[in-house]
């Protein structure tokens, strides 16, 4: 069954940006969309979640979610819904920040905490189905993981110092930092009767091996060795974390974090909020950890249930191969769906000058009743392996290298090639960077079904940062489509042709009545290397003739 009012959900265009990436801050951008050339521009507003309070992976290690005081205020939030705006915002359901209350009180009073079960305790998880590590994790029974995917390589845990010197390994799927504070002379002064020459070059020898990555219990001290264990135990104890960790569903405390962190976005005006790393929270010994049945499917009924509650609808958010059909699940279950696929089979349509897979999935999208979010670019990349069973392996391999000759960068998973990767450009740079072809791309998504989420870079005709990635270090190639822009850029782009014609297009989506879930999407007879689409709703209807050879295209209203 669909959720409570889904038949009233807007099908206008969205937005989509961090709170900093269009001037600064969220008071920029509502002074942005309050200029005249954004007027009736977009229905809704997608904020990424460095609006809350977070650390790490830009957002998305949550530390709780009230609002970013240095990007965001109550006022902010109250200018974009005068504006007409809705909002669309981030529940990351798996995990939460080592920073957040429930870990850090676990970390303060161990097994007193009140918070204990809150996260996967991943020895009590596994215990009587594996065998204990010398550094006192439980290694599981190779059966029972054969069907888990890890997205790094080893175990995915995180070793945990309690207040009494007992180490817990916690279920740890994403991002993790540990770091040790550097000491200096009277650190070590304080714990020994070291003299202050020694504990000088002590303390020297120590940080230079932390400097270089070397864990304490390893460090070389050399001719101080007699000190190990009084260095071990300071730098132990002090100890400290950044990283993502797994919550305890079976926890009745998570569901209550459930439950309040809904009425929160809600209090902040939620329309949508979309549902990150779900498919990753459910964990049975011997299952799947990723999409796990019916274990995945139980948690979104209960999800939505207090999502009803507050009158929000949901967006789960998953990559999955097109083969798969886990997105018409998803859309079989009453949720909304992302369209994941459109912006691979726009470069695809552009680069064979075809639009039968194009149409292919239009009627695919009419013909299972899918509700969609739509769009081009994105935070993350252009998932190009979701592909596949739409596209042929070497067509998919085709738009990769592609795109990477254009200054792409593909990420796969710790070495492991074509199991799960995005390639990461901006749309503009992946569209080899004209604006005709832009235009054209923009032009096709406010003529597809759903409702579409236009990524702030690409509004903006923005090229790939390599500039960014490399400042960014390992691990920083999603940087290439995330460059902040200024208030100066922002008015510059607002002269260029390729921006004010894409605000046209993306109002006429927002404005014109031909348009909407409601309404009527009829794919029209054309030449292969043409894509005709007419919406219709009573009177109104608004027709695109698209030329992919040309890329150019048409639009008539009635």
């Amino acid at each position: 069954m669909e959720q409570p009012g889904f038949e009233t959900l807007s099908a206008g265009p969205m937005l989509n940006a961090y709170p900093d990436s269009m001037g600064g801050t969220l008071g920029d951008i509502v002074l942005f969309l309050q200029r005249p050339e954004l007027k009736d521009v977009f229905q809704a507003f997608y904020i990424l979640p460095s609006l809350f309070n977070t650390d790490l992976d830009r957002g998305f290690s949550v530390i709780d979610y009230n609002l970013n005081e240095l990007l965001a205020t109550p006022s902010d939030l109250k200018a974009l819904s005068e504006l007409g705006i809705a909002f669309k915002f981030d529940f990351i359901l798996n995990h939460a920040s080592v920073l957040s209350h429930p870990f850090q009180d676990i970390l303060e009073k161990g097994e007193a905490s009140e918070f204990k079960d809150f996260f996967i305790n991943w020895n009590t998880f596994w215990a009587g189905k594996g065998h204990m590590h010398p550094e006192g994790y439980i290694e599981p029974d190779p059966e029972l993981i054969k069907d888990m995917f890890f997205r790094k390589p080893g175990l995915p845990i995180l070793m945990v110092r309690m207040p009494d010197g007992k180490e817990v390994p916690y279920w740890n799927t994403f991002y993790q930092e540990v770091s040790y504070p550097r000491l200096d002379a009277q650190d070590l002064m304080r714990a020994t009767t070291i003299q202050y020459a020694t504990a000088q070059a002590l303390s020297s020898r120590i940080n230079a091996a932390l400097d270089a990555g070397v864990k304490p219990a390893n460090i070389d001290l050399g001719r101080f060795e007699p000190y190990r264990e009084t260095v071990t135990e300071i730098l132990e104890s002090r100890r400290k974390y950044l990283g993502q960790m797994d919550l305890n569903i079976k926890s009745s405390l998570v569901w209550d974090f459930y439950a309040d962190t809904l009425h929160k976005l809600a209090g902040y005006g939620a329309q949508i909020v979309r549902l990150d790393a779900f498919a990753y929270a459910p964990k049975e010994p011997g299952e799947k950890n990723f999409l796990n049945e019916p274990g995945t499917w139980d948690l979104l009924e209960q999800v939505r249930q207090l999502a009803d509650q507050e009158q929000v609808h949901l967006l789960p958010e998953i990559h999955s191969r097109y083969e798969e059909k886990i997105h018409e699940k998803i859309a079989e279950k009453g949720y909304l769906t992302y369209d994941f696929f459109l912006p691979g089979l726009v470069i695809d349509a552009f680069e064979r000058q075809t639009s039968s897979q194009l149409k292919k999935w239009i009627l695919d999208i009419q013909e299972k009743g899918l509700r969609t979010v739509n769009m081009l670019g994105c935070h993350d990349g252009i998932p190009l392996l979701d592909l596949k069973g739409l596209l042929a392996d070497e067509q998919i391999e085709q738009l990769i290298q592609t795109v990477v000759r254009r200054g792409g960068y593909v990420k796969d998973l710790h070495g492991a090639k074509n199991i799960y990767y995005q390639v990461n450009a901006t749309y503009y740079s992946a569209l080899g960077e004209d604006d005709q072809k832009l235009l054209l791309a923009r032009a096709i998504q406010m003529f597809m079904p759903g409702k579409p989420q236009i990524w702030y870079l690409d509004l903006m005709a923005g090229k790939n940062d390599h500039a960014a990635v490399k400042q960014a270090g390992p691990g920083g190639h999603k940087e290439i489509n995330r460059t902040n822009l200024s208030q100066a850029q922002l008015e510059e782009g607002l002269h260029q042709s390729v921006v004010t014609r894409q605000l046209e297009l993306i109002r006429l989506r927002n404005t014109c009545p031909a348009f909407g879930f409601d309404a009527i999407l009829t794919v029209l007879p054309s030449e292969e290397h043409e894509l005709k689409l007419q919406w219709q709703r009573q009177s109104h209807t608004a027709t695109l003739d698209a030329n992919l050879k040309t890329y150019t295209y048409s639009i008539q209203i009635s």
